[in-house]
């Protein structure tokens, strides 16, 4: 038997798919006579209700169900108020947030300043792990990276599976104050490798410096920032910080929390969930699916032409032909996401700075655009409207953030809710996640090995 090429799609593998597809489809009218909600979702799109939280809510309908404005909480407190407040003090508030979020109440300034030190304290990694851990295994995807370097932390940590709630909590507090290092020296090393460079450098975190602030300069060769860039960074993190304990990242750290695992495995397993692109991933399609139309679209003041190149896109006539117009539509928000209601105020005040305002422009003319399109053509429950990932990675490009770290920067900021939740877990879950699922196979009958239907061996390669 010779070595095999790890990467390689073998006639072996393809034949045993072939096996797989034959045997492996479930009909999909079970799904409706069994009354299973594909998705832990009904057919209005409604989450199945699997648990009780405190930390955040959601809500994209009024009272009575019909389609509103979005709203989105963090332990009760609006996320419009929680922004007015920041911007009205000209403070950062990623860290109050995170405050918030662990602990259920606003922190007063004696007691934020206290927190904020305890993270600068954190802001850094065991001796030589860049070194031994990111350096000497760069991998070409940072969220796969940084999953790696959460679970090898695990062997730094002198008491790594006592579940104890302060043990926990100090855990969090070392992963949330570490995330920024271990996504940006990953991208660090995986551009060094990947351009053979000669030159290689790292800026140590400035416990001083607010997590938004620390992560433009060290990505920066000479670590300089504007306040604007720094604001609007920030407002990113808060408003990526939590969405709810029905989100797929989310969810996850409460079912592998309640099966009494630690603390790095819970995080890592987070990681896993967000690094998928139906979930972290959105914003990279729409800079994708923007820079197409950029390019197709000769007048970016034509609303005209603009209308044509995204009703093409619907149509899967243009882009990646799937008919999706990335960063329009949520599975809760209907007629607005209020992150993306907060986000645009931003967007637009870095673009004056960058002067990209012409990009915002054609940014909001398919924001306006494409609902109607939408709307027009498909049969909606409810409504629809751009949701936080229309305009996130267009503040990334415009901030000079690589594509390879727009998921991780979500991580950064979403590990605040995922500590959150599986604090909460421990707190108030006693029994192991397990929801059911009904077995459909048929039963059968053993038969022996001679007696059973082969159609040969498996093809060689």
């Amino acid at each position: 038997m010779h070595k095999r090429d790890y990467s390689e799609i073998t006639p072996e593998i393809s034949s045993l798919v072939q096996i797989i597809n034959q045997n492996g489809v479930i009909d999909r009218e079970l799904y409706e006579r069994y009354q299973v909600n594909r998705g832990l979702r009904d057919l209005n799109g409604n989450g199945v209700l699997t648990g009780l939280t405190e930390i955040s809510e959601v809500l994209g309908k009024s009272p009575d169900g019909k389609p509103a404005p979005g709203e989105l909480y963090y332990r009760g407190y609006h996320i419009n108020d929680l922004v007015r407040g920041f911007l009205k003090e000209e403070r950062y508030g990623f860290e109050e947030i995170t405050y918030l979020l662990l602990f259920g109440e606003l922190p007063g300034r004696r007691k934020l300043a206290s927190f904020e030190e305890l993270l600068g304290s954190y802001r850094s990694l065991p001796n030589s792990f860049v070194r031994d851990i990111i350096m000497k295994a760069p991998s070409t995807n940072m969220m796969n990276s940084m999953a790696r370097s959460v679970l090898t932390l695990y062997s730094y940590d002198r008491n790594p599976d006592d579940t104890s709630l302060e043990n926990v909590l100090r855990q969090c507090i070392q992963l949330i104050a570490m995330f920024p290092q271990l996504a940006l020296h990953s991208y660090q090393a995986y551009e060094y490798y990947r351009k053979d460079s000669s030159s290689f450098f790292i800026h140590d975190p400035d416990p001083a410096l607010s997590t938004a602030e620390n992560i433009l300069m060290m990505l920066r060769a000479d670590g300089k920032f504007t306040p604007m860039e720094a604001r609007v960074l920030d407002m990113a993190l808060v408003i990526h910080a939590e969405h709810g304990g029905g989100n797929n990242s989310s969810f996850t750290t409460h079912v592998v929390t309640s099966s009494g695992t630690d603390t790095y495995a819970a995080i890592s397993a987070a990681l896993g969930s967000l690094k998928g692109p139906k979930h972290g991933g959105a914003n990279i399609k729409v800079t994708h699916m923007m820079d197409e139309i950029k390019h197709t679209v000769k007048d970016w003041s034509d609303e005209g032409e603009i209308t044509s190149c995204v009703q093409k896109i619907l149509d899967k006539e243009a882009f990646d032909h799937t008919g999706l117009i990335y960063g329009i539509g949520h599975a809760i928000y209907s007629q607005s996401d209020p992150r993306a209601e907060i986000f645009r105020r931003f967007v637009r005040s870095l673009a004056q700075e960058k002067n990209l305002e012409q990009e915002y422009f054609l940014y909001a003319a398919v924001e306006r655009i494409a609902p109607e399109l939408i709307s027009g053509q498909r049969k909606m429950y409810k409504g629809v409207s751009a949701n936080v990932d229309f305009y996130s990675g267009f503040v990334y490009q415009m901030l000079g953030i690589p594509e390879e770290l727009f998921t991780p920067l979500f991580a950064i900021a979403r590990i605040s809710g995922w500590c959150a939740h599986r604090i909460e877990e421990l707190l108030n879950g006693n029994r192991i996640i397990r929801p059911a699922y009904k077995a459909v196979q048929p039963r059968r009958s053993y038969i022996p090995l001679d007696d059973r239907a082969d159609s040969g061996d498996i093809p060689a390669n």
